[in-house]
Formats: structure tokens, sequence, C-alpha cells
């Protein structure tokens, strides 16, 4: 990695490279939880919804983000929430 520090890469980066290392190590544990940072999806566990559905195949959750997120900005705080999310990933994983 060069000198950039995580924290200070775009958005997109940040998240492809969390993607690309939750997809290689087959981490649909890391999709559901970042799925429950959604706003929508706490909706969802607010009445009585099941985050754990959310699971299934690494396949199945990266559509699943792109069909929620797609080309649409989330808000400030979202965003920040799941920067922090990607960065404390990759960090517990090993990229620094």
């Amino acid at each position: 990695m060069s000198d950039v520090a995580l924290e200070d890469l775009p958005f997109d980066e940040l998240r492809e490279r969390a993607f690309k290392r939750a997809e290689h190590h087959l981490d649909v544990g890391f999709f559901t939880d970042l799925f429950s940072h959604m706003p929508g999806m706490q909706a969802i566990e607010g009445e009585g919804g099941d985050l754990g559905a959310v699971g299934g195949t690494i396949i199945e959750s990266v559509r699943a983000w792109r069909e929620m997120v797609g080309d649409n900005p989330l808000d400030p705080t979202t965003e920040s929430l799941l920067r922090a999310r990607f960065v404390t990933y990759l960090r517990e994983h090993g990229e620094a």
C-alpha cells in the first residue's frame, strides 16, 4: 500500500477494497454487518425483520448492496459510518 492512509482514500476506493477482501475470503458476515448499518435495514429490523436473511452468498450480498445504494449518494452520516466500518475491516484483516 502507498503512503496514503486508509482514512484519506475516497469512499468508493475504500468500499471496493473492503468488498474485494470480503469476496476473496467469502466473508458473508462482513456484508451482514454492513447492511445492519444502513438506515433502511435498521427500520426492517425494528419491525421484526431479520437481518440474517440478508446473508446468502457473496454475489447476492454485493448485488443487494448495488440495488440498495446504486448510484445514489449516501447521506453524510451513513457515509461516515460506512467509511469507518470499511477502514476498521481492512485494518482488522491486515491492510494498514
